[in-house]
């Protein structure tokens, strides 16, 4: 009985060390968990690079109602999303961010343009006037009784690439409004509601203008230097551009893009190397980017040794009237009896 109980003695304990063996060996010999995957990080290659930017004497289409005229530009077309390429078929997809420029607007066109998009100020039928830094806003203000209005001030360059004008006196029907306070309390918060129209901003007896938010896209961004009216138009300048408008002042004008990725219509270029000329021999290469199909089918296009594009298009206004030119087909590769084009004759010519 007693070597019973020494036999199932010791078989236990054989059992226990057994146990704790296996469970030693389980945790040394068990391969390491393998780690969760984790997300590459987003890395500046090739493809996905900024585009560098350069332009001369270039009118740029802003929407339907307003242009900007480019004497000088270089910069970048920044993403606005870091995984989507800049594209002509969708303009809220990149900015142009300069870094030297001198662009211009006239004071009709930024008046009209005020007037339409000014539609819940009550400062109505806006007239732009000015020279250098002064500058006088004309209007008709709807308060109690329609009110002619009359605001003269200065500008200046404000940070965010904003326009700032300093009120410095306002008159009404053309009597200092110091004798009218009383009367109307008329102020320049009564002129422009801060908030109701996108880009205006009043801050005490200024009124911020940020083209960005202001316009359409195309956006332009930048480090504005320095702003002011030289008849008939707006003038601001980014950066230093005086050397640049020197040495380009006899070149022709163009749109000059180089390096990243851009879409246009069913191509992608990657690295880009692509010049848009203007054939025209007027002083600005007029140049949709909403339109920018209607002008590449009435141009032509080269390849060059480097496999970059030159392509060259009429401005926006010498586009024919007809459709002739929208209906391209080559009908004639099934019939060697018809002759090509006499468009693409010439042009092969060359």
């Amino acid at each position: 009985m007693r070597n019973r109980v020494v036999l199932l003695f010791g078989l236990a304990t054989l059992l226990v060390a057994c146990a704790v063996w296996w469970s030693r060996q389980s945790k040394t010999e068990a391969p390491p968990p393998t780690p969760a995957p984790q997300a590459k990080p987003f890395s500046a290659t090739a493809s996905s690079a900024q585009t560098a930017i350069y332009a001369h004497n270039l009118r740029l289409h802003q929407g339907p109602n307003f242009s900007v005229y480019v004497r000088w530009l270089r910069g970048e077309m920044a993403r606005t999303h870091a995984r989507v390429s800049p594209s002509f078929d969708d303009l809220e997809s990149f900015s142009l961010v300069i870094t030297n420029g001198v662009l211009r607007a006239n004071l009709g066109d930024m008046s009209n343009y005020l007037n339409k998009v000014n539609q819940t100020s009550p400062l109505k039928n806006v007239v732009l006037t000015g020279d250098g830094s002064q500058i006088k806003i004309r209007g008709t203000l709807h308060k109690l009784i329609p009110l002619p209005v009359e605001l003269i001030g200065t500008l200046s360059a404000a940070p965010g690439s904003r326009v700032k004008m300093s009120i410095t006196k306002i008159n009404v029907l053309k009597i200092p409004l110091k004798g009218l306070l009383g009367d109307f309390n008329v102020k320049v918060a009564d002129l422009f509601h801060s908030g109701e129209i996108p880009g205006i901003q009043v801050n005490n007896n200024d009124i911020l203008f940020d083209p960005q938010a202001l316009l359409p896209p195309p956006h332009i961004v930048g480090s504005l230097t320095q702003v002011s009216i030289k008849n008939p138009d707006f003038e601001a300048v980014y950066g230093d551009a005086s050397q640049d408008l020197q040495r380009t002042e006899e070149w022709r004008n163009f749109l000059h893009l180089t390096g990243g990725t851009i879409n246009f219509g069913r191509l992608s270029m990657s690295p880009v190397d692509l010049i848009m000329i203007d054939i025209s021999q007027d002083a600005w290469f007029d140049l949709d980017l909403s339109r920018y199909q209607e002008q590449l089918v009435n141009g032509y296009t080269r390849v060059t040794p480097q496999a970059g594009l030159q392509i060259f298009m009429p401005d926006l206004s010498q586009i024919p009237a007809n459709k002739t030119n929208q209906n391209i087909s080559i009908e004639w590769l099934k019939n060697r009896n018809l002759p090509p084009p006499s468009s693409v004759l010439e042009k092969s010519a060359k």
